[in-house]
């Protein structure tokens, strides 16, 4: 996939940007604007869009902790935050950002505040707010997007099965996923039971023809599928969605007690609560 021209667009707005030392967030919009800048993504691929997406915040996020001057720098703060808000997908593709460009935008955050640019402590508070990044270890160049992708997947479904752990931890719908339905309502006894009551209703109806008229009541014995076997189905059709749940969450069984410790210390060291972005705001505003 070819990402240059998208490249260039990027650098050709932060550089317009620049060239006036421009320095607040409507500045920015009026350059954006002016250049039609959200018809980038006209032209974005059908396929790979997280790469792609990954891709455009990762160039911008270079100018935003370059060495440049103040106004390209917050040129590439203010372009990430209108890359993401004018995306057109649905949920949102959220920013990766390393914990190192992390702390370069705690600095770019310090210098606008001596300049009183008031705008950038208002925006990266409220970026913040919204959770609109996401932080990790490795800084993302291009060649290591796929695998930082990768990753970002595995501890998505790290953090998936410690959810389901919380969510199933000391309730029935743990029970109820794991459940054999066909032993929980004992189908052959059930199957055995269905298939005897129909005899017995056969035969009734066959004694009672001999002695009144059992026309208007024969039906019931005819083209009757019996209660073992409709449950049958039933108990097949369970396992068989079953089955597509545990292809999905893969969950079929529960991890070891050292992964499932692991996987609890994984996620508080990643911090995804209210109180991780709290705690991230009040270092970030440290100055």
């Amino acid at each position: 996939m070819d990402l240059s021209p998208f490249k260039q667009d990027i650098d050709e707005l932060i550089d317009e940007f620049a060239q006036d030392e421009l320095t607040t967030l409507a500045d920015m919009k009026r350059v954006w604007l002016s250049r039609k800048f959200t018809y980038i993504y006209e032209a974005c691929p059908s396929t790979n869009l997280s790469f792609f997406m990954q891709s455009l915040y990762a160039h911008t996020i270079c100018h935003m902790v370059s060495n440049d001057s103040l106004s390209c720098r917050l040129g590439g703060l203010y372009c990430l935050y209108c890359l993401y808000e004018t995306q057109p997908f649905k949920p949102p593709f959220h920013i990766y950002i390393s914990l190192g460009e992390l702390k370069k935008l705690k600095k770019l955050l310090v210098e606008a505040k001596n300049k009183d640019i008031r705008v950038v402590p208002a925006l990266v508070k409220r970026m913040l707010k919204n959770k609109i990044f996401l932080f990790g270890s490795v800084d993302l160049i291009e060649s290591s997007i796929p695998e930082t992708v990768k990753q970002l997947t595995d501890l998505q479904n790290a953090r998936v099965q410690v959810a389901y752990e919380k969510l199933f931890a000391s309730t029935r719908i743990e029970h109820f996923i794991h459940m054999d339905l066909g032993a929980e309502v004992d189908l052959n006894v059930l199957k055995k039971m269905s298939t005897e009551y129909a005899e017995a209703k056969r035969q009734a109806i066959q004694e009672a023809s001999e002695v009144v008229d059992v026309q208007n009541v024969k039906h019931i014995q005819d083209d009757q599928e019996l209660m073992g076997d409709v449950v049958g189905k039933i108990a097949e059709n369970w396992n068989v969605q079953k089955e597509l749940f545990y292809q999905q969450t893969r969950m079929d069984q529960q991890p070891a007690a050292a992964e499932q410790t692991q996987l609890q210390v994984n996620d508080d060291e990643q911090g995804g609560g209210e109180d991780f972005g709290q705690e991230l705001e009040q270092l970030l505003f440290q100055a």
